[in-house]
């Protein structure tokens, strides 16, 4: 008879930290490491990667860019809110993440961060997020929210993104300059660092030469930011390999265009869930009546 370790182990990984793996039936597997409530790998029942990690993971001298929360220690949280009960599999975990006196002198605001994940019983990665004002001042606070989602495609140039196509969206590259996109779907050629604006729910990411697509649900996440950092910004970057670039592509739900803000003792929520499908997939089924999500 199956028990509950099957599905949800702690156990400690790289440098010692504690980190706590998920297995749904059919053989996917998630880990999940506490440091930075960061989900490192996530695969599918061939044990085959399907998230890009960089092979310098662990050297957080830049991760502060990204906010705090990506860069404290997360707790199980042993008593997780109705909000947090969308998973319908076994295999999931609740992380929580307080203010302390230390976060106050980086970010005055007294909060609770709630994080869900887990993995359905086909194998989709699911990630939802609750954040509470808990501020005792009456004062509100603002912030912005996305999930850094990597996906591992076997070569950037023959990926494409559809979903996004007709949009407008914010160029990093371009001090944030507003543009629309004209493409009939994204390609890469050259460093990308876009925030598309007013996105669909869902997105589908081609990989072509594995035969594979990524589908990416999101819900409370209005934005979504495509990024690539190409040869010569990944030379750059401490904690990116010189040619992993090739080898990776950033899609991600996110919240920025206009930031959420939360009176005391209100909650806001937020939820990513990615599929793997067939490369025969493409954005005229993203109508989820038009395909079933067999993993």
């Amino acid at each position: 008879m199956a028990s509950e370790n099957v599905f949800v182990e702690h156990c400690k990984g790289v440098n010692g930290l504690d980190k706590v793996i998920l297995r749904e039936i059919r053989g996917y597997t998630a880990e999940v490491y506490l440091f930075g409530g960061q989900v490192t790998s996530w695969k599918n029942e061939l044990r085959e990667e399907l998230l890009f990690l960089s092979s310098k993971f662990g050297n957080v001298d830049s991760l502060e860019q990204h906010g705090f929360a990506r860069n404290r220690l997360w707790s199980v949280d042993p008593d997780p809110p109705p909000c947090s009960s969308s998973a319908t599999g076994r295999a999931f975990v609740d992380l929580i993440l307080r203010h302390s006196e230390e976060e106050l002198k980086i970010w005055p605001h007294r909060f609770e961060f709630r994080l869900r994940v887990a993995l359905s019983p086909s194998g989709d990665l699911m990630l939802t997020s609750c954040i509470q004002n808990a501020s005792t001042d009456g004062k509100p606070f603002t912030f912005t929210f996305a999930y850094h989602t990597y996906f591992l495609v076997t070569d950037i140039s023959e990926v494409r993104v559809e979903g996004l196509e007709t949009l407008d969206y914010l160029d990093n590259l371009q001090n944030r300059e507003r543009f629309t996109e004209q493409g009939d779907a994204i390609t890469f050629e050259s460093e990308v660092d876009k925030i598309y604006l007013s996105t669909p729910t869902k997105i589908a990411i081609l990989d072509h030469e594995r035969k594979r697509t990524f589908v990416l649900r999101k819900e409370g996440l209005p934005d979504a930011v495509v990024w690539n950092p190409w040869d010569k910004k990944a030379k750059a970057m401490v904690d990116f390999g010189d040619e992993e670039y090739k080898h990776m592509l950033c899609v991600e739900a996110a919240c920025v265009e206009k930031p959420i803000t939360l009176k005391p003792g209100e909650e806001w929520k937020g939820r990513q869930e990615i599929s793997v499908v067939p490369s025969s997939y493409c954005s005229g089924h993203l109508d989820p009546r038009k395909v079933t999500f067999t993993g």
